[in-house]
């Protein structure tokens, strides 16, 4: 028998996996996060109801172990880039093969729902990225489910910011060194949306049948442009450095260059989903009952002095502690 309140999440470990797993275990859920090195996750384990299980998610085998009687499936894996250079076959294992090891396990075992992390713009067809294409074929799988079992939910959100995530503070890092910023479609556009309220938007879905069948973008309530961003993130380090926009032809020349360089900090694979704005045509916060979080209310507790200790002590202060 199915338990409705055992939910597995993979990804469950990353940046937004975090968030999801805190707000599901505040509503009563046991959480299963099947990973490959329980080691790295070892701060989740003061959490009474989240269990870490060695799995490896790609075989089908070992995810239907670790799923067991769960009602619930939370798919968050995502990569930006992939490792090596596979011209792009690193997107399509992480994206769409695993989503479709996921449905498959789901229909197997009969899990009422799941729940997919895609990206605003993911699309089989237009995306230009492999990253959006990835995304859009894992959609694809999931759509094809039509109305049987799982009951799916996709979520597309934009770039997500908070404490730990991997683009302002990637920024941060970058101007403090920099005496210059060159920078790559300064002027494409983005509408930031704070951890908390993507997960929050996953919590609701699992209140609500009536979310199943749907997608939903899920943006913040303000566009900026990529130059706007920085240039903010500048303002709270009370830096001076320059933001140069490149033209395409030099873009193209430093994601080749960059793409070489360990960990990928750009690439060309990020140059083609820069072509592309990252904003929403619906919104699906409002859609869902969850009013958006503005970047400037968060941003400053992590980004300025005292980072994300500022932030831990603007959490505790506002929860009484």
């Amino acid at each position: 028998m199915r338990n409705s309140k055992h939910c597995v999440v993979l990804g469950g470990t990353g940046f937004v996996g975090r968030e999801i797993v805190n707000q599901l275990s505040a509503r009563g859920y046991s959480i299963t996060i099947p990973t490959r090195n329980c080691e790295q996750a070892q701060e989740l384990y003061v959490n009474p109801q989240v269990k870490l299980a060695a799995a490896d998610v790609h075989n089908q085998e070992s995810l239907a172990s670790v799923i067991g009687d769960a009602g619930v499936v939370i798919n968050l894996v995502g990569i930006l880039n992939e490792e090596g250079h596979h011209r792009g076959r690193g997107f399509y294992v992480a994206h769409r093969d695993l989503t479709k090891t996921v449905i498959d396990v789901c229909q197997q075992l009969a899990v009422p729902r799941l729940l997919q992390m895609s990206a605003l713009k993911a699309s089989s067809k237009n995306g230009p990225s492999d990253y959006l294409k990835s995304k859009g074929e894992a959609e694809d799988a999931i759509r094809a489910i039509g109305k049987g079992l799982p009951g799916w939910t996709i979520f597309q959100p934009s770039v997500i910011f908070g404490p730990d995530d991997g683009f302002m503070n990637r920024f941060a890092g970058l101007l403090k060194i920099a005496p210059f910023m060159p920078l790559a479609r300064p002027n494409a556009r983005f509408a930031p949306v704070y951890v908390n309220d993507v997960a929050a938007a996953f919590v609701a879905a699992l209140d609500n049948p009536d979310t199943i069948g749907k997608t939903y973008q899920i943006g913040g309530p303000k566009v900026y442009s990529l130059r706007e961003l920085v240039a903010y993130v500048r303002q709270l380090l009370g830096l001076k450095r320059p933001i140069i926009g490149l033209p395409d032809a030099l873009a193209r020349l430093q994601a080749r260059i960059f793409g070489m360089v360990p960990g990928k900090p750009f690439s060309m694979d990020n140059f083609r989903s820069l072509t592309v704005h990252s904003i929403c045509d619906t919104d699906g916060l409002a859609e869902l009952g969850i009013d958006a979080t503005p970047l400037e209310v968060i941003a400053p507790t992590y980004l300025t002095r005292g980072g994300r200790n500022a932030h831990f002590d603007q959490l505790r202060k506002s929860a009484g502690r």
